[in-house]
């Protein structure tokens, strides 16, 4: 039976070159680092909320958390088709530094570089 695809075993997006097994190991390192960091930022605003409440009606975090649940959910995605854009956006957020995507290529750490610098203008 023949394959669905015109390129079966070609990497989906024609436009991001297919990422090397050192590459994958680097960007996952930077996204496990990227991720624990904001989870403890997440941890120590709970934190802080909880040690700030006064009234009953306080005592509920459970949005504040659903919703930052929610937001990291959407943000951490390491599928190959997401990786650029995710770093990207962390590296706007200033979540990750441009020192941590080394041993990444030049033109990968150029495409990341300038997402973030676009997301940039965007924001402003």
């Amino acid at each position: 039976m023949r394959s669905l695809s015109a390129t079966p075993n070609k990497y989906p997006y024609q436009n991001e070159p297919s990422w090397s097994r050192s590459e994958k190991a680097i960007a996952r390192k930077v996204f496990d680092a990227a991720l624990k960091r904001e989870l403890q930022e997440v941890m120590q605003e709970a934190k802080q909320k909880a040690n700030q409440m006064k009234e009953p009606g306080d005592l509920w975090l459970e949005r504040y958390l659903t919703q930052r649940r929610k937001d990291i959910d959407r943000k951490y995605d390491f599928r190959l088709s997401r990786l650029t854009p995710m770093l990207g956006t962390l590296l706007r957020e200033r979540r990750i530094t441009e020192t941590e995507l080394r041993g990444l290529g030049e033109d990968r750490v150029k495409a990341i570089r300038s997402l973030a610098n676009v997301l940039t203008a965007d924001a402003a």
